[in-house]
């Protein structure tokens, strides 16, 4: 049944992309803001209480309901697993602007790439020439892909199924929502929420740079997860990231200038001049994207096979 709710979800939303704004979306924003309103006091068990709540309030009724649609039949239980899944992943919700961008890159329209990325990103991209758009758009590009598609994947195979692939998602809303504005950043509100999903994704990141690696330049990808991974601020954005350009033969950024870290995370980083020290691979350019394409797309495919060979022997064992 995991297969088919996948395969599935993937279909109509190739056929029916959900938009980063649609209503369901925009009423969890609402609620994380409310619930922000309501139980930040400026200390971190406030946050954790808050946390807590929201998500309680979102993956209790998705479990129950599952339950009921298992006792009443199996169809209706996959049609839920469906819907869930289609709800939660998001590998359309922004292809837009990356299609867009590699279009534009393509046509040598630089302006019109600029402002994409600009509106994708939220950051100045005025003086950005060819090689530093290419680099951001496949950064965020790579990171997307897998907090709305591969970790949702990981969370949907875990027993509660639809109301765990529900948790992943909001959990990695919140550590944005709750640690990203300027009016949240520094307050220990938003801590536990940045700590829970560090932990919630811990796994589905390294399955990720796995995936990754085994469908591209393998020990290059290995070799960048090993040496350069730690050196972002983020580990996790920093496992993504070394490992996705090991696996295309891309330099994608160093820990001082990527697409996942501020001017202020990176003022607190040393650089380094030593040629050595710097990860393996080309510098990116207009290519580069269509290269993430491949790579995610196979990434994509390995990840399906894995889950076709698991549903089989779970029919047959």
């Amino acid at each position: 049944m995991t297969f088919f709710s996948i395969l599935c979800a993937l279909l109509i939303e190739q056929l029916k992309p959900l938009r980063a704004g649609n209503p369901i979306y925009t009423g969890i924003r609402a609620l994380a803001t409310r619930m922000e309103n309501w139980f930040n006091a400026g200390q971190a068990r406030h946050g954790r209480l808050g946390w807590w709540v929201m998500m309680a309030s979102l993956m209790a009724p998705t479990a129950i309901i599952y339950w009921v649609c298992r006792e009443i039949s199996p169809m209706a239980a996959l049609g839920w697993n469906i819907l869930i899944v289609y709800l939660t992943l998001g590998l359309r919700h922004y292809s837009h602007y990356f299609t867009s961008i590699q279009l534009a890159l393509s046509a040598g329209d630089e302006a019109t790439a600029r402002n994409l990325l600009a509106e994708w990103t939220k950051q100045d991209t005025a003086a950005m020439d060819v090689s530093e758009i290419s680099r951001v758009a496949v950064e965020r590009a790579l990171i997307t892909v897998h907090r709305n598609v591969f970790g949702v994947f990981f969370w949907f195979l875990m027993p509660l199924g639809p109301a765990c692939a529900v948790m992943y998602r909001v959990a990695e809303y919140l550590a944005r929502a709750w640690n990203e504005p300027d009016h949240m950043k520094n307050e220990a509100f938003g801590r536990f929420a940045e700590q829970a999903f560090y932990w919630i994704d811990w796994i589905p990141v390294r399955l990720t740079a796995v995936a990754f690696a085994v469908v591209g330049n393998f020990e290059d990808a290995v070799y960048a997860w090993r040496n350069f991974a730690d050196r972002w601020p983020d580990e996790s954005i920093g496992i993504i990231l070394s490992a996705g350009g090991g696996a295309m033969g891309v330099r994608l950024g160093t820990p001082l200038v990527n697409a996942a870290i501020t001017p202020a995370d990176a003022s607190e980083l040393e650089p380094n001049d030593n040629e050595a020290d710097t990860p393996p691979g080309e510098e990116s350019t207009a290519r580069a994207l269509q290269s993430t394409v491949g790579l995610v797309w196979r990434a994509l495919l390995l990840w399906m096979l894995l889950l076709l060979l698991l549903s089989i022997a779970v029919w047959f064992g």
